[in-house]
């Protein structure tokens, strides 16, 4: 049955309710948006990770640098290589979705309308050869209309219609609430999913797409109610590596409310950077980060990619500014190569619906992002891990 059905039944509700809000995240409440881009810190200049690990050098075969974290603030500029468009194939990764508690609300009030959610950003999102969503609520029959504060989520199948009209291929399933409703709840969301064409991972599940014979695989893995099984999660990228050319490993990780990854004591004990790090170690190529519900600095190390948070996606966080926002990662590659990243900031409105940023607002969120990474890299150099 996999690790997280082991530790659903450990996990305490008291757990459960400190891991996906602290209190706070209960019933919505006014959301102040903030008018200036003064709120946001002022920008250190762009961090210039060139991790002597990094992806093979120039060649006539791949004439683009290794990405470092300063081809990301602002996304580097892949017309200037003369690429071959045939060999360019791109993944977009979002911030937790979890079609639960005031966003399903919201969707009933719509005649469940789902594809409210996804209306804004759908273009964006089906435009990638790959879109891998981190699904954090299982999607049952029967699930109950809640608008309060409730630490136990759940969504209508009829969300998959939503994830359809998005073009998202992948669901992972590794967090702290899919198994909410126990694994019957986790087995039916998987037959939705299933019925819906939308492939799934998790920790003992890996899932593979070829994009043109390139071979992309996912597997996924939680840190939130208790450790993730480093020795497993080893070996799963190992079973996997010989299969794909690229293998993405999603992590549900951290402290929350905050822009650099931590652990969180007593209910995400693993540090994100050492568990980001053990991923590439094991073969990883790139490691999709959420949970915290903040967007979070990046990191180049041994030349692959982390995202540690993409912030939320789709969730009804109102309470506060920063947990309305989010980012849409697009992770261009060519052939199997990570030469661009750029992030997409979105605000989500009306509790359920992802809208893209605009102007100041929009730069805002990209130098807050940029700033993380910059405090993340010093804390790196200090020798912490």
């Amino acid at each position: 049955m996999g690790t997280r059905y082991v530790l659903a039944g450990l996990t305490a509700i008291a757990v459960l309710a400190a891991a996906c809000g602290s209190g706070d995240d209960g019933g919505p409440q006014p959301l102040i948006i903030p008018t200036t881009v003064s709120e946001a810190k002022t920008p250190t200049p762009a961090p210039t990770n060139t991790d002597a690990g990094a992806t093979a050098e120039p060649s006539e075969d791949n004439p683009v640098p290794p990405i470092t974290t300063a081809d990301v603030f602002p996304p580097r500029d892949l017309s200037q290589y003369g690429l071959d468009p045939s060999r360019i194939r791109t993944v977009i990764a979002t911030g937790d979705v979890i079609p639960a508690r005031h966003t399903d609300y919201t969707i009933r009030q719509m005649n469940n309308d789902f594809g409210y959610t996804v209306r804004a950003t759908k273009d964006i999102l089906s435009a990638a050869d790959i879109t891998v969503i981190n699904l954090e609520a299982p999607l049952i029959s029967g699930c109950p209309e809640e608008a309060g504060e409730t630490f136990t989520f759940c969504g209508q199948p009829g969300f998959t219609s939503a994830l359809q009209e998005a073009g998202v291929d992948v669901a992972t399933l590794e967090n702290n609430h899919i198994t909410n409703y126990g694994y019957d709840g986790v087995t039916e969301t998987e037959g939705y999913l299933d019925a819906a064409g939308i492939k799934w991972a998790d920790s003992i599940t890996s899932t593979i797409m070829d994009v043109r014979g390139v071979k992309f695989g996912f597997l996924a893995f939680n840190g939130v109610g208790g450790l993730v099984d480093r020795v497993g999660m080893a070996n799963a990228i190992e079973a996997l590596r010989p299969k794909v050319d690229v293998l993405a490993v999603a992590v549900h990780w951290g402290m929350e409310y905050v822009s650099v990854p931590q652990p969180a004591p007593g209910i995400a004990d693993d540090d994100p950077v050492e568990i980001g790090h053990a991923a590439i170690d094991a073969g990883a190529d790139f490691v999709i980060g959420n949970h915290p519900h903040w967007i979070q600095g990046v990191e180049v190390y041994k030349g692959k990619f982390i995202t540690y948070a993409h912030g939320n996606f789709i969730f009804d966080q109102a309470w506060s500014y920063e947990t309305t926002v989010g980012v849409i990662g697009k992770y261009t590659f060519y052939d199997k190569t990570l030469i661009g990243v750029e992030f997409i900031p979105v605000l989500i409105e009306n509790y359920a619906q992802p809208v893209p940023m605009t102007g100041d607002q929009r730069q805002s969120t990209l130098d807050i992002m940029k700033q993380a990474t910059v405090d993340l890299e010093a804390k790196v150099a200090s020798g912490a891990y």
